[in-house]
């Protein structure tokens, strides 16, 4: 790597982790939150959800941003958003005002995750592009490990507030990080937002997403549940009609003609749909069966992310290779072999018998998976459009694992029983093996990698997109 793609890495890692790591550090802040600001279950609940809400509602609106005003600028809005919403949380004196900055906090974590990924789009090229993405994968997926962990270790030793003031150490980093990269290139024409589209975005994204979300407060009957997935979906429709007809569209449709972005994200919603009821059941039965504490059922997914941490570069430049249909093919496969072990757990679920081996072979498929199937999905269209395109990606992947796990929080009270876990588990095998097949057959290796003749799609978008 040449000293700017590096600091482009590292930039965009950075952020990333940035974003994930507040999604995930919380979590165990909770309690003590609680204890200090009053508010009860509700105001707990909603410390999480107004991160998971803002957050998945404006991410389209962030990746159209970071198409219009450059990946650098965007990058920068969101370190210095994230910084005060940081700065908010630590220092709110009342529940209803830390919830409002978790608020905050989403939307700068929304124009993080596009703009980093598009930032690595257009520094590498070739097999080094899925090399990088590997490397993305694997250090920012050490959030998932550290939250609850630098979490704990924050509120035992200090306060709960310090797990909001930590976030501005590496955000000053990223920020020195980020004006050490070029400016972006002055547009040919003026940027113009679609506010129209931006707006029926949100509404149609943060309804349904709110929706499931609260349904297990309110029950799918009530009028706020009912009323909320009918006005997203029509507002869904109306940004699809909006969209085709816009001349400056925020979501160009002309993307979806690119066979591997609209493939990818299909397999992108069974792969994730898959994982998230499947993890979702396990720590459940974990905690309500086998009697496991709830920092035990956190780490015994640890060994998963270890094996994606260590493995995830070494395939993504393996992808560069090969190409990326085989590793799109078998990686989901083997992770949901992963879930299929889980069939032999038992009531009592020895960790190191029954529970550890499932969790390597499922980590194992998703370091096979992640890489190739980002670096896939996100080549496939042309470069000026990778911030929306990162965003469709991330959009889908959230909503598929907000989608499967309302489902899974439906399926009955035999949820937490061990037949129930196994049906879960069985469900998140066979939706992992789906994404699997849906790659193996619609996905095409560039030209002259892993012998496949099938031309790339990327030349061509431009004109087509114009």
């Amino acid at each position: 790597m040449t000293v700017q793609q590096r600091t482009v890495l590292a930039v965009a890692v950075l952020a990333t982790f940035i974003a994930f790591l507040d999604g995930s550090v919380v979590t165990v802040a909770l309690p003590a939150i609680g204890r200090e600001l009053g508010g009860g279950l509700a105001v707990q609940q909603w410390v999480v959800d107004a991160y998971l809400l803002t957050l998945g509602s404006v991410i389209l609106l962030a990746g159209s941003l970071s198409d219009l005003f450059g990946r650098r600028r965007v990058l920068l809005w969101g370190l210095a958003g994230f910084a005060v919403a940081s700065a908010l949380c630590a220092l709110a004196p009342t529940a209803g005002i830390l919830v409002l900055a978790r608020g905050l906090q989403g939307v700068a974590g929304a124009l993080l995750v596009p703009s980093s990924l598009a930032l690595i789009l257009g520094a590498f090229s070739g097999a080094g592009r899925p090399r990088a993405i590997g490397v993305w994968t694997a250090i920012t997926s050490l959030a998932s490990i550290a939250g609850p962990v630098l979490g704990g270790v924050l509120v035992d030793a200090l306060s709960w507030r310090w797990v909001f003031a930590v976030n501005l150490l590496p955000i000053a980093v990223a920020l020195l990080l980020v004006r050490a990269l070029p400016r972006d290139a002055v547009p040919s024409t003026r940027a113009r937002v679609d506010g129209i589209g931006a707006g029926l975005g949100v509404l149609g994204l943060g309804l349904p997403v709110f929706a499931l979300i609260e349904h297990p407060r309110f029950g799918w009957g009530s009028p706020l549940i009912a009323g909320s997935i009918v006005i997203g979906a029509v507002a869904l429709v109306a940004f699809v009609i909006r969209e085709r007809r816009a001349a400056h569209p925020m979501l160009p449709l002309g993307i979806f003609r690119a066979r591997d972005f609209t493939v990818g994200n299909v397999a992108t919603a069974f792969i994730y749909g898959g994982v998230a009821v499947g993890t979702f059941a396990l720590a459940l039965f974990l905690q309500q069966e086998a009697g496991y504490s709830a920092t035990l059922a956190g780490f015994a997914l640890v060994p998963s992310s270890i094996v994606l941490i260590a493995l995830s570069a070494y395939f993504g430049r393996l992808s560069g290779r090969v190409g990326p249909r085989v590793m799109m093919t078998v990686g989901p496969v083997i992770a949901g072999g992963g879930f299929a072990l889980m069939l032999r757990i038992s009531r009592e679920a020895d960790y190191l018998t029954e529970v550890l081996p499932a969790v390597v072979v499922f980590g194992l498929g998703m370091a096979i998976t992640v890489a190739p199937l980002t670096a896939t999905i996100l080549g496939a269209v042309d470069p000026a459009r990778s911030g929306i395109a990162s965003a469709v990606n991330n959009a889908v992947s959230r909503v598929a694992g907000l989608v499967a796990v309302a489902l899974a929080g439906s399926a009955g009270a035999t949820m937490s029983a061990v037949a129930g876990f196994h049906e879960l588990a069985g469900a998140a095998a066979v939706a992992l093996a789906a994404g699997g097949i849906i790659s193996a057959v619609g996905i095409r290796n560039p030209r002259g990698v892993g012998g496949d003749a099938a031309e790339t799609e990327v030349s061509g978008h431009h004109a087509l997109l114009r």
